[in-house]
């Protein structure tokens, strides 16, 4: 099979993976369009979207006027303490495309088997599942089943899924939209599982970084929490003013 051009891999990141569609408008207006996308967690709802015929700025848009109590309800302490059934609905409701073999621009996500203790990355299947199984937060959120097989959040092995494309694409962007600074947070459920994995999937990330050709990183993304929805437009405002500074500096340099 031959490679496509040019491939996009996201991270994870909770409410912060607003910021690439930030980073998509900016090269958008750069004429740097992906052939093949890959996602995990936050990354994959943006690839999603994306593919599925959405513009940057419509996808900001979609995450603009949410919050945490929208897209979950309190669920069964066994299993964890909240359902994203509210937030599947979303996806249902807004995603046009039904497979995600059927994505006009092919999208790889990925998720982590929690049966079996080992990354999956799915390129077929129903797409809501697929991208509710990469963003199932463990103890958070209730574990997606699949073909009676659970999943959780993919970054639990692959934060940063660069290497699910690598061999399929000539030139590599990678937009990480979780930096790792240890930044002051506030005591909390959720601020204290969201830290504990933003530094476990820090690990897990290094080696797919250095297998990007252009790394999009917004360091001041670690300034804001998993799930600080308020900041969506700030975010969004952020890949989009990082990515740009970038890529006028490549191309000054060329």
């Amino acid at each position: 099979m031959s490679k496509q051009r040019i491939g996009i891999a996201m991270s994870g990141g909770g409410i912060k993976g607003v910021c690439h569609a930030g980073v998509l408008k900016a090269l958008e207006e750069h004429n740097l369009k992906p052939d093949i996308l890959s996602g995990v967690s936050a990354g994959s709802i943006v690839g999603a979207f994306y593919s599925d015929g959405y513009s940057p700025d419509q996808i900001g848009e979609l995450f603009s006027d949410v919050n945490f109590r929208q897209w979950t309800k309190i669920g069964i302490p066994t299993k964890g303490f909240f359902s994203i059934d509210p937030f599947v609905e979303f996806l249902k409701k807004n995603l046009r495309t039904k497979r995600l073999e059927n994505l006009p621009i092919p999208l790889r996500i990925v998720a982590t088997d929690l049966d079996n203790g080992r990354s999956e990355t799915f390129t077929s299947g129903n797409l809501v599942d697929c991208i509710a199984a990469s963003c199932s937060v463990p103890v958070l959120f209730h574990p997606r089943k699949i073909n009676n097989t659970n999943y959780v959040d993919g970054g639990v092995f692959k934060n940063f899924p660069a290497s699910t494309i690598r061999n399929d694409c000539d030139y590599l962007i990678g937009i990480n939209a979780s930096p790792l600074v240890a930044n002051d947070y506030k005591l909390s459920i959720i601020n204290v599982a969201a830290r504990s994995y933003h530094f476990m999937f820090k690990a897990n990330i290094v080696h797919d970084k250095e297998l990007c050709d252009f790394l999009i990183e917004p360091p001041d993304m670690a300034h804001f929490d998993t799930f600080e929805t308020e900041k969506s437009k700030e975010i969004f405002s952020l890949g989009y003013k990082t990515a740009k500074e970038l890529l006028e500096t490549k191309k000054d340099k060329n």
